[in-house]
């Protein structure tokens, strides 16, 4: 019996790798083509990887950056990750982010004089409430007549995008030519990690990246240890056999498209408190769309989706030094990215290399 629960835990382990090696894979064949993409157009590869390395972790304010600038998409990448595992394709989390980043430009003025940590926990709360009830009503529809969540979420997208827009150049705006909200009062933003840990290196890298990894294992001990967790995973799995089971698949999808709006509005709010400390209409690089990115290659695993975050923070951190230093367009950074897209949806072409790895090693053990 101790043999055949070895052999159990070995063979799982082995699994487990396998699976951890297809998305490494797909980031290593991505870094190849980049390379040959790059000796065509007359780059060095080398320079611009190093010149890349260097801006995203050559130091402490480059790694502040990168912590920076993944923070968001640890939040959206969450937030579409948690709606893959009850099978849903939350592809608005762009808008819950916005009206996110409305909560927060909106409660953070008038909660100003209030103490900063009950203004920080208030909003962060209320920027998931509202996240969470952009996306209720496509839930509803997907759970009660069968709308497809792609179509819903991505309405409610533009929706929220043009409220913002409308809301910044109208009501919400603040004196002066740009369109935007008034600055937001100390009490009312995030506070810097230096700020907290002064052995730190100064950098913009705030409060919000702890909320994003704290969430990360939260998310993943709720999908895991929890019977909401259960739920969600066995409705993605399979919504007929749950259904048979006693799980309500309307309730559970209800419930799923809610936590991954509230993620979604996270992402905003944080970005609002902590990098722009007011609202004005194109405050988001893009973030709910990058997330699903995130989410694939992270292979919906809320750990998982830490590493895939920093890693496209790092792409985006690095690019200004690649193309100051190496001479490279910040295009092929672009590039690169949509390759590991490309190579974690079309997972096969990892699996076919790793498969073929082991084949060729299995042939020369046996030589």
């Amino acid at each position: 019996m101790p043999e055949l629960k070895t052999e159990h835990s070995t063979s799982r382990l082995a699994a487990v790798l396998r699976e951890l090696a297809v998305p490494l894979v797909s980031v290593a064949i991505a870094a190849i083509i980049g390379s040959i993409i790059m000796l065509i157009a007359g780059f060095d590869p080398l320079a611009a990887y190093a010149a890349m390395f260097k801006g995203a972790f050559g130091g402490g304010r480059q790694i502040g950056e990168t912590m920076l600038r993944s923070t968001p998409l640890m939040f959206t990448g969450l937030a579409v990750a948690y709606g893959f595992r009850a099978g849903l394709f939350n592809i608005g989390a762009e808008g819950q982010l916005f009206m996110g980043g409305l909560s927060a430009a909106w409660l953070g003025i008038v909660l100003a004089g209030m103490p900063r940590p009950l203004n920080i926990i208030l909003m962060l709360v209320a920027g998931a409430a509202i996240g969470a009830a952009w996306a209720f009503i496509p839930a509803l529809l997907k759970a009660k007549v069968g709308a497809h969540e792609v179509i819903t979420t991505m309405m409610f997208t533009y929706i929220g995008r043009y409220i913002v827009s409308w809301l910044v150049t109208g009501p919400l705006k603040a004196e002066g030519q740009i369109p935007q909200t008034n600055r937001l009062p100390v009490e009312s933003t995030l506070p810097k990690m230096h700020e907290m840990l002064p052995f730190l290196t100064p950098s913009r890298v705030h409060l919000g990246f702890v909320v994003a990894i704290i969430l990360a294992f939260f998310i993943w001990w709720v999908l895991k240890y929890t019977s909401l967790g259960y739920e969600s995973r066995a409705v993605g799995y399979n919504p007929w056999a749950s259904e048979t089971g006693g799980i309500s698949v309307s309730a559970t999808t209800i419930k799923a498209l809610c936590i991954s709006g509230a993620l979604a509005g996270l992402a905003g709010v944080t970005e609002v408190m902590g990098v722009h400390m007011r609202l004005f209409d194109q405050f988001s690089a893009g973030f709910g769309f990058t997330g699903i990115a995130v989410a694939l290659l992270a292979k919906n695993n809320p750990i998982g989706v830490i590493a895939a975050a920093i890693l496209f923070g790092g792409l985006s951190a690095g690019g200004g030094t690649m193309q100051l230093e190496a001479d490279v367009p910040q295009k092929v950074i672009l590039i690169i990215q949509a390759l590991i897209i490309f190579l974690v949806a079309a997972e096969q072409i990892a699996r076919w290399v790793i498969g073929w790895t082991d084949r060729r090693g299995a042939t020369e053990h046996a030589g």
